[in-house]
């Protein structure tokens, strides 16, 4: 049987075949790609030559180039349409490729040709790409245990490969619960729905197999519903699910996974020498300590904490205005928000969401990489990875940039929450490779589809991670796109979102989807005046998931991780109506893989940046300055991980910014 995998890809831009690919192609392609690494890095280790660049750096660049071909295909579709044969694969592949990789960093004679390479560096005549390159292969096979023998070696390969399988069953468990759980509404149970979140319910429920509509654990289903129900005890009910995933004392419970996962994280981070997991972490990132995490994220926690102590005030009153006696709920806050915002800013989601269609934000956001970088976008035929799957030739001066996939509905095969990957990644060893990225969202599925402003956000923010992959222009795969410190990668992203908020481009592109009636001027205004509206609300539930990340591993690994989140917000004095954001059984960030592990505060580390870089454009009096999108390309956008984080935004801005920035974005900056 012919295996579609592992024959040439001949489609146009070199796509996946994947009308042709089926699942049993993969245990099989996955053999072969490991079977091939295996040979290429033994003859690599083997050689019997004096190690140079070309035949131990280079060598190992091109070594997995069939494993990452075959994963990028697979782990894609694993997060983005899941079946119950690719999340068996994801659990049987868990252990082996960790294996794989530990067998990799493990080889003495591997890390010696590194080593020797490294010692001799000032004589090789490398370019500045080689030596950055050269750098963090050394650090990559060290922090990986390259320095330990014998029984400490082998004990961090045993600690690595748990890791890998806790996490793969942390986000099956919790994609489980999240695909198991909807409650069904009668007719009388849509009262002050409007008609979005009715069609997305009665969407949702066809979808569940259910006769009528249903509220789902989809954020852009049980959203809306908690901002628009008046029906106090099923916006609990609903509430309290979706809080409850991973921790339903059911097979899917990951409360253990997560005490497990704490525990091997710390004798890893041990066995490799540093204090704790957060030290081990956070050493090649832009923060270095948690000390310094803990510095930002407290500055920015006690304006928060107070905005929404200030907030939940307000509130409360419009909760006992109603009759209801007691104190505000966490089910009870976007409810009365949504009434305050109302009446304040006189602004309505429901008039809102007619003029942000996903049609028209898919223009605006191409638009202003257009008008920013001069690209091009050309929508393409399929097939793709699913019918919902869209795609995109970007160009650039007529020239082929990259392949686009959009991935934007809800579904129960999905992950929850929004992405971007690169099932190719740009370089140019070898031969030119340009990129295939692919951005995942979870929007209500409507005809048409309507977003509300917090999504099209989101449309933009994964847009910036992509136009960081699609940019890209370095030699190396190693160091192409998004593979750079963990607390620098989320400034594309976020300082993509701003532009949606300029003027120009809402004005343009904000139409209404059934008659193209541009969003009214008093709307529009009243929309941007309201940009850090609930501010507080959204700060405390970011910030208190992120200090609790922090806790969990800047010191000894708790038994009980519940009791030690308990502790953590109790010690900070968390407000009784909001909740962490991701509350450990279900912070996929943190125990999904090691990605955002003592790293959650990235977020908030590249706002300080974002707002900074964002105001380089404003001091232009131009937000789409040539000059200044040219330096944002060449020393952001286009360097990957060329060199570190600090000197790129340096070269771009001129120097690193403060706090204020992103406090005052925020509305949460003192007066003077």
């Amino acid at each position: 049987m012919m295996n579609a995998l592992l024959s040439p890809w001949t489609a146009t831009f070199s796509l996946p075949p994947f009308a042709e690919i089926r699942d049993e192609h993969f245990a099989p392609a996955f053999d072969a790609a490991l079977a091939e690494a295996r040979v290429n890095i033994g003859q690599i280790a083997a050689n019997p030559d004096a190690p140079t660049f070309a035949n131990t750096i280079d060598a190992l660049e091109l070594a997995e180039a069939l494993l990452d071909r075959v994963s990028g295909v697979f782990y894609n579709l694993a997060g983005a349409d899941a079946n119950d044969t690719r999340e068996a694969l994801m659990r049987d592949l868990a252990p082996k490729l960790s294996a794989f990789s530990s067998e990799v960093t493990n080889n003495k004679s591997l890390f010696s040709k590194i080593e020797t390479l490294w010692q001799n560096r000032a004589t090789l005549s490398l370019t500045p790409e080689q030596s950055r390159v050269l750098e963090l292969y050394r650090q990559m096979f060290v922090r990986s245990g390259a320095n330990l023998d014998g029984a400490e070696a082998a004990r961090l390969t045993d600690v690595k490969a748990r890791l890998a399988v806790l996490g793969t069953q942390f986000s099956q468990n919790l994609l489980a619960d999240e695909r198991e759980w909807f409650m069904p509404l009668t007719e009388a149970d849509l009262e002050g729905l409007p008609d979005f979140a009715i069609a997305a319910a009665r969407a949702a429920g066809a979808e569940k197999g259910q006769s009528g509509p249903v509220v789902t654990l989809s954020r852009s289903i049980i959203v809306p519903f908690l901002q628009f129900s008046p029906r106090r005890a099923l916006r609990q009910k609903a509430y309290e699910a979706w809080v409850a995933r991973g921790a339903n004392g059911n097979a899917n419970d990951n409360r253990a996974i997560a005490a497990e996962t704490l525990s091997l994280r710390e004798e890893r981070a041990k066995l490799l020498g540093y204090q704790s997991f957060a030290d081990f972490k956070l050493e090649p990132e832009m923060a270095k300590t948690p000390q310094a995490v803990r510095g930002l994220l407290m500055r920015v926690w006690e304006p928060a904490r107070a905005k929404a102590l200030s907030d939940a005030t307000v509130l409360e009153a419009l909760l006992h205005a109603d009759g209801i006696t007691g104190p505000l709920e966490p089910w009870d806050w976007r409810f009365y928000s949504e009434q305050r915002r109302k009446a304040e800013h006189d602004l309505d989601e429901a008039a809102l969401k007619p003029y942000l269609s996903l049609n028209a934000m898919l223009a605006a956001q191409f638009d202003c990489a257009h008008r920013l970088f001069g690209l091009e976008f050309r929508e393409i035929d399929g097939p793709f990875y699913h019918p919902d799957v869209r795609g995109w030739e970007v160009t650039r001066n007529g020239a082929h940039v990259a392949v686009f996939l959009g991935d934007y509905f809800a579904r129960g095969s999905k992950r929850s929450g929004a992405w971007c990957s690169a099932m190719r990644s740009q370089k140019k060893l070898g031969a030119e490779t340009r990129p295939i990225v692919v951005n995942v969202c979870n929007f209500a599925k409507g005809e048409p589809c309507l977003l509300s402003y917090d999504d099209a956000r989101t449309l933009f923010h994964e847009f910036g991670h992509a136009l960081h992959q699609m940019l890209s222009d370095v030699t190396y795969g190693f160091i192409s796109g998004t593979s750079v410190a963990r607390d620098f990668v989320e400034l594309p992203s976020q300082l993509y979102e701003h532009w949606l908020e300029v003027p120009e481009v809402l004005e343009k592109h904000a139409r209404h989807w059934q008659t193209g009636a541009p969003m009214p001027a008093d709307l529009l205004q009243r929309l941007l005046a309201a940009g850090t509206y609930d501010q507080g609300f959204a700060t405390v539930e970011f910030v208190a998931s992120a200090l609790v990340d922090l806790a969990f591993h800047e010191g000894p690994a708790p038994a009980d991780p519940m009791q030690k989140q308990a502790e953590v917000l109790e010690s900070l004095g968390m407000p009784r109506a909001i909740r962490m954001r991701h509350a450990t059984p279900h912070f996929a960030h943190v125990f999904s893989g090691d990605g955002y592990s003592s790293g959650y505060y990235s977020y908030m580390w590249s706002e300080v940046m974002d707002a900074d870089a964002f105001a380089a454009f404003e001091e232009t009096g131009n937000p789409f300055d040539p000059e200044t999108a040219k330096r944002l390309e060449t020393f952001i956008l286009s360097a990957g991980g060329s060199q570190p984080a600090e000197d790129l935004y340096t070269q771009f801005r001129g120097r690193m910014p403060g706090v204020e920035p992103l406090l005052k974005g925020r509305g949460l900056l003192e007066p003077v």
